[in-house]
């Protein structure tokens, strides 16, 4: 198995079909625009350029959310992206709520000023999408979501998530056919919790070891001792990325809601996310 990480992946025909799922459902739900937090990483970055081509670039808004700790390299690597999609632009600076609610809180940890922070800029992005009357598309990626690295009501907030079937070296892949720009490909994944994050840092491990190992066991169903093995991972760290996506499962999962009646919301009254328009 020389390539076990990239399942068969057709970068134009997979453009095709997440371009058709963005028009789709956005214009099914009655809407025609959308919105997309652009924070200069390459998710961001990918999914802004392919909402804009999905609904014409003028019926996006990119949306640029700062913080006064935020690396002025994301905020010129966010203006990057948006020139390329050519889309209507707008910065709203959160510092100002993030430290009043850190100064309440009292929430001195960088962990909990970053999930501040995500929530603060989800709440922006609502608010934008409810003036505008448009959606919010999602930047998570399948390896963010299975390893839970992300904010619960905060980055891990959308209406509808092109690339959240999509992991990261793959979408780094169809960045490079929709021509992200080279500096956004090039640089560290990061957050940008704080001066000189990196996810993989923080993770503790490469989104590469990541990719390879979740791809094996999630979508081809290799058991994890086989698929550990096969790569000729380190046991520990194999079982250190599989143990952070068993833990993180509830926020995979819709919220619980406990069951006493005959037919209850999200176990038996189920309908498709359009139904009634």
């Amino acid at each position: 198995m020389n390539d076990p990480v990239p399942l068969p992946m057709d970068p134009p025909e997979l453009t095709r079909q997440l371009e058709a799922f963005l028009h789709e459902e956005i214009t099914k739900a009655g809407f025609s625009r959308a919105i997309v937090g652009v924070s200069g990483g390459l998710d961001s970055a990918v999914v802004l350029l392919l909402t804009a081509r999905a609904l014409g670039a003028e019926n996006v808004l990119a949306l640029r959310m700062p913080h006064r700790d935020s690396s002025p390299e994301s905020l010129a690597h966010a203006d990057l992206a948006i020139d390329r999609a050519g889309c209507p632009a707008e910065t709203l600076d959160v510092t100002a709520p993030v430290e009043a609610a850190r100064e309440v809180l009292g929430a001195d940890d960088p962990l909990r000023r970053g999930n501040l922070a995500a929530r603060v800029r989800m709440a922006f992005l609502y608010d934008r999408a409810m003036a505008r009357r448009a959606l919010v598309v999602g930047t998570s990626n399948k390896t963010e979501l299975l390893l839970g690295y992300s904010t619960r009501w905060g980055d891990g907030a959308w209406d509808l998530d092109p690339v959240g079937d999509l992991y990261k070296c793959q979408v780094r892949r169809l960045g490079e056919h929709l021509g992200v720009p080279g500096e956004i490909l090039g640089k560290p994944p990061s957050a940008d919790l704080w001066p000189g994050q990196t996810d993989e840092a923080e993770l503790g491990f490469t989104y590469e070891d990541a990719d390879r190992l979740l791809w094996l066991v999630v979508d081809r169903r290799v058991p994890p001792a086989e698929a550990i093995d096969r790569l000729g991972l380190d046991r520990e760290l194999g079982r250190t990325i599989l143990e952070r996506m068993r833990r993180t499962q509830f926020k995979r999962a819709l919220p619980l809601v406990c069951k006493v009646q005959a037919r209850t919301i999200g176990i038996d009254f189920r309908y498709p996310r359009d139904w009634g328009l």
